[in-house]
């Protein structure tokens, strides 16, 4: 572990350093406002602790605190996490020449495989590169979160409304700047609008938590969707090759002509 560290220190450029740092510094406030709302909602002060050291996935852990603190059931909070995070089974089958081996180091990489751990590793084209960057913003990260939570933590026992400080706002907040970005691909915006209509509907009706997770019904939509289009997007961009390359031998053999006219 520590040759990984430290290799990883020496393939980081000072570009590089500078823009994980403030991605770190980013998240510690983001895991401050975490930490102040979840004990300013009544829940004990080990909690968030706990779940940024297991968990460790900001989604996951608003999304949990966020329903059970709204009175839902932590059965089905703990399931809801679950489905956020299934999207770290891709993302391990895009970033594991990253770990390195030996089960130690591969658990450890596994752990703090996270958006931005990823996104980092996955914009260096050097495998050397796509492991410093990935390991440096894991621990990195880690380390910020957790000690951000820890602060809010105790934070939040002085603070009894963190209303005055608009942290109320973290939750939503924090999980549309996650959906934000995906928003422009057309199937997940279907998938997101469905979502939000079926848990606005049911919500009057349903118990808190509940209604989460039938809004994970838009996802049927956007696949059944995506399979009514048809067709793969690349047989399009393969015949518009086709045509380019047409339309350059046409002028190829104009040219030619016009050549042999001009000699006679």
């Amino acid at each position: 572990m520590r040759s990984i560290w430290r290799n990883s220190l020496s393939e980081l450029d000072r570009r590089l350093a500078r823009d994980i740092g403030l991605i770190c510094v980013a998240d510690g406030f983001v895991g401050l406002s975490f930490g102040a709302i979840t004990v300013s909602a009544g829940l004990p002060v080990w909690l968030p602790m706990l779940l940024s050291l297991v968990v460790f996935a900001g989604a996951a852990q608003f999304l949990f605190v966020g329903l059970v603190a709204s009175g839902g059931n932590p059965i089905a909070a703990v399931v809801a996490g679950l489905l956020v995070n299934a999207r770290h089974v891709p993302f391990g089958f895009a970033v594991g020449d990253v770990l390195g081996d030996g089960w130690l180091r591969r658990l450890v990489g596994s752990h703090l495989m996270i958006d931005e751990t990823v996104a980092f590793a996955l914009g260096q084209k050097e495998p050397e590169r796509r492991r410093a960057a990935y390991w440096t913003c894991g621990v990195g990260l880690f380390v910020c979160w957790n000690v951000g939570v820890l602060a809010g933590a105790f934070g939040g026992t002085v603070v009894t409304d963190t209303d005055a400080f608009g942290l109320d706002a973290a939750f939503p907040a924090v999980l549309l700047a996650l959906v934000l970005p995906s928003l422009k691909d057309r199937p997940t915006l279907r998938a997101v609008l469905v979502g939000v209509a079926i848990a606005l509907a049911t919500a009057p009706f349903l118990q808190a938590g509940l209604p989460v997770l039938l809004a994970l019904l838009g996802v049927l939509v956007s696949l059944r969707g995506g399979a009514r289009g048809g067709g793969d997007p690349s047989d399009e961009g393969d015949e518009d090759d086709q045509d380019d390359q047409d339309d350059e031998d046409d002028d190829a053999a104009g040219t030619a002509r016009t050549s042999k006219e001009t000699v006679r």
